[in-house]
């Protein structure tokens, strides 16, 4: 029976720039396809990006297109400025139509954003 997962992710950029915002999250995209090698874009329902406040040179969900989920439909917004939270962090969350039960789905957190993970 085909059931809605999430898998959750987040990565750090090293600067705010088009550059490092769209090759973190293009690697932590990649790494979770990797991770959970059955998920292809026709079964995504959507995919949530957020940013936290020090990143706005780029939108991530672009790095999406870049790797070919043209069809996909993808938004971005701002993360929760906690206080003593991670800087310069990308989280994202695939909603992913599939039979895989939800330990079965992996979740993947890179760089710092390790840290998110114990």
């Amino acid at each position: 029976m085909m059931s809605l997962r999430g898998i959750r992710g987040a990565v750090t950029a090293n600067e705010d720039t088009p550059e490092a915002i769209l090759g973190a999250t293009r690697r932590l995209l990649e790494a979770i396809l990797a991770e959970n090698r059955s998920l292809r874009p026709e079964d995504m329902a959507s995919v949530f990006f957020t940013v936290t406040d020090d990143l706005h040179a780029a939108y991530p969900a672009q790095a999406g297109r870049e790797i070919g989920w043209h069809t996909v439909p993808m938004m971005c917004s701002r993360e929760i400025p906690v206080p003593g939270g991670l800087e310069r962090c990308i989280r994202v969350m695939i909603l992913w139509n599939t039979e895989l039960s939800q330990q079965d789905v992996h979740p993947v957190y890179l760089d710092e954003a390790a840290r998110l993970r114990p």
